[in-house]
């Protein structure tokens, strides 16, 4: 098969193969919901959609990752290097935060999901203070303190 070839020369060349069934793909996000996409996907024997492998092959290659800041009205996530420092995260929601960042206060994403409120993070000590040296983790949940 054509694809065989094609994963052939990649690998000879160190390079990464994504195949995607594009019409699969439109079948699935034709769909309304989350719940009807997951099972749509169940029946067919997949875990996730090609286009969320499509997405992290993508941050892989171009060494970004994300971490979200979470407010009571929105949830929101930001694309960084990795390797990133907490103030260099700031820096990209806005230039003051990173000129004058103090602290981070960093939930990671596991915590975040397993007691599914910042709050109940809080209560099990998950919650922790970090300083301008603290390397941002991919999924980190942070809240920015800064002073200009």
């Amino acid at each position: 098969a054509y694809v065989d070839k094609v994963r052939e020369v990649a690998q000879a060349e160190q390079a990464q193969i994504l195949v995607l069934a594009v019409s699969t793909e439109a079948d699935i996000n034709e769909l309304d919901s989350y719940e009807e996409r997951q099972l749509f996907l169940e029946d067919i024997g997949l875990e996730e959609p090609g286009a969320a492998k499509l997405i992290r092959a993508a941050y892989d290659l171009l060494n970004l990752q994300t971490y979200f800041t979470a407010g009571k009205k929105e949830v929101r996530a930001w694309t960084i290097r990795k390797g990133a420092t907490a103030p260099q995260a700031a820096g990209v929601i806005h230039t003051d935060f990173e000129k004058g960042f103090i602290r981070a206060e960093v939930i990671a994403y596991a915590d975040y999901d397993q007691y599914e409120s910042e709050a109940k993070v809080k209560e099990a000590g998950k919650m922790r203070v970090e300083g301008k040296d603290y390397t941002v983790h991919d999924g980190d949940v942070m809240h920015f303190r800064f002073n200009v």
